[in-house]
């Protein structure tokens, strides 16, 4: 599975057969999406920076609600959270997990309270857990580190954060980095997982934007 991270929490995952885009965001966010297409787009909830498919060219299968699908050699799965009172709107968080050439990848989405016992173990096992780092509208950086505790993932990438030029405000990642207690992260542009090169200790990778 190839990982780029596009911004907040959007993300090209590629695979042998399929793309997925998970919450692409729209221009008002200020930041924007580079060209894209996909196979699938999952959608965490249906805020305009979380829910822009029209962003994304040809016709790829959405997934808006909880559930099981399996389709081209990928196999996603959707667990309903609450969204944070901060969000503004209320309502329902969409939790992912993502399967595809025997590497599973959870998006946590706007994740706004902490997993339960019970929620983690119907996530798991997660190989990659994709967590939001900027607190505000989501869970804060220390809750985020009892959700890693709880999934015991084998790499943990942040998104959801500040950035240039963004639109809304928003934690820097190195909060989240500091409550994982890493430190010296050298951001990288993309990541490449497999089955066999999985680490075998958590690795926490922060990645770039990518602009194309």
């Amino acid at each position: 599975m190839d990982i780029q991270w596009l911004g907040h929490s959007c993300f090209r995952l590629r695979g042998t057969i399929a793309t997925v885009i998970t919450d692409p965001f729209a221009p008002s966010l200020g930041i924007s999406l580079p060209k894209l297409q996909g196979d699938f787009i999952t959608i965490s909830h249906p805020h305009p920076h979380h829910s822009s498919v029209d962003l994304v060219e040809g016709q790829p299968y959405i997934i808006r609600t909880p559930g099981e699908y399996d389709s081209k050699g990928v196999q996603v799965r959707g667990f309903a959270t609450p969204l944070n009172e901060a969000a503004g709107e209320g309502g329902r968080n969409v939790v992912y997990t993502i399967e595809m050439d025997g590497v599973t990848l959870a998006h946590l989405g706007d994740l706004g309270q902490p997993l339960t016992p019970r929620q983690a173990e119907e996530l798991s096992p997660v190989d990659v857990l994709l967590v939001p780092a900027g607190g505000g509208c989501t869970a804060t950086p220390a809750q985020i580190v009892e959700v890693v505790k709880l999934l015991e993932p084998k790499v943990v990438i942040p998104m959801h954060y500040q950035l240039p030029q963004l639109a809304i405000p928003l934690g820097a990642v190195e909060e989240l980095l500091r409550e994982l207690g890493i430190q010296g992260v050298t951001p990288q542009a993309r990541l490449s997982v497999t089955v066999s090169n999985m680490p075998a200790e958590l690795r926490v990778v922060v990645l770039e934007p990518a602009t194309r």
